[in-house]
């Protein structure tokens, strides 16, 4: 007999920003796999509108909007929802610094709180970043990184790591409360996200990069595969605590430049690798690996 949570596989599931760039691809990829979805979204613009287009095609997408903010508004979302993906992007045009860090710490706070009182919630699926894993004080005389480690709020605070810093208390924040309400939590902490159209020099993730980059941790992700990692944690009856998601490492200095050439828009304009060194990768996706596996396997027969 099936574990009852891989039963639960046609079930019905909120998307939770559902406008970002992550939010829809997974709205996509969900309804493709045979689920109900909850889109919730934050904005009213151009990808609430090509969701609606989205709902007009596919009778299982239901359309919400959310204010992270407005607790009200998200236990809405997520009314008769089995499971929720939980991500928090700001506008592209708003740049992080203490403030959006407390928004974005509250924001977890409700979310987490309406999974605890939404009845029918079995599983949230937290989207985290890899920022809130490799910024610590001495980071170059530790060990290898994985799941376990944590970015030190204090250093953050110090280097103005403001994306590291809302990424690492609002990822805690959600812990605490899923421990203490009782939640069935999984936390994706991802690369960047290569979405060209989405990145620049002044990406909020790549606060750092240099120093990313000399200690081997500069990591990307691409789309197709973030949502994946997202589904395969949530569906898979094992999956727990933090997974660290990327399937490309920056370490040498041709990877360095072809990610400048993207961030510059302009792959015509030589990108300059004077002074880079080959580094050697010090993250690593074992734990994910194990979920991705059983996942590709099952593929065939899900979709």
């Amino acid at each position: 007999m099936a574990p009852a949570f891989v039963q639960r596989d046609r079930n019905t599931v909120c998307v939770m920003n559902a406008s970002c760039r992550l939010g829809v691809s997974l709205v996509e990829r969900l309804l493709r796999r045979g689920y109900t979805v909850h889109a919730a979204t934050y904005d009213r613009g151009e990808s609430g509108g090509s969701l609606r287009r989205l709902s007009g095609e596919n009778r299982r997408l239901k359309l919400f909007h959310a204010d992270p903010l407005d607790y009200q508004t998200i236990v809405d979302a997520m009314k008769g929802c089995a499971g929720l993906f939980y991500t928090f992007e700001p506008p592209q045009d708003q740049s992080y610094d203490e403030f959006l860090v407390e928004v974005e710490v509250r924001s977890a706070h409700n979310v987490l709180e309406a999974c605890a009182q939404v009845a029918t919630m079995e599983r949230a699926v937290f989207t985290s970043s890899v920022t809130a894993v490799v910024w610590k004080e001495n980071r170059k005389a530790a060990a290898d990184f994985d799941e376990r480690e944590w970015s030190e709020p204090n250093f953050c605070r110090k280097h103005k790591l403001w994306h590291a810093l809302a990424k690492t208390l609002a990822e805690k924040t959600a812990w605490a409360l899923a421990m203490d309400r009782g939640v069935d939590m999984v936390c994706v902490n991802a690369g960047l996200l290569l979405v060209a159209a989405d990145l620049s020099v002044a990406t909020p993730y790549l606060k750092g990069a240099a120093q990313m980059y000399e200690n081997g941790v500069l990591v990307t992700v691409d789309v197709d595969f973030l949502v994946d990692a997202h589904v395969a944690v949530y569906e898979s009856p094992s999956a727990h605590g933090r997974y660290l998601c990327f399937n490309a490492a920056v370490c040498r200095p041709h990877d360095a430049v072809k990610l400048a050439q993207m961030l510059s828009h302009d792959a015509a304009q030589p990108a300059s690798s004077d002074g880079l060194r080959v580094t050697q990768q010090r993250i690593q996706t074992k734990k994910l690996n194990q979920v991705m596996v059983l996942f590709d396997a099952g593929r065939h027969v899900e979709e």
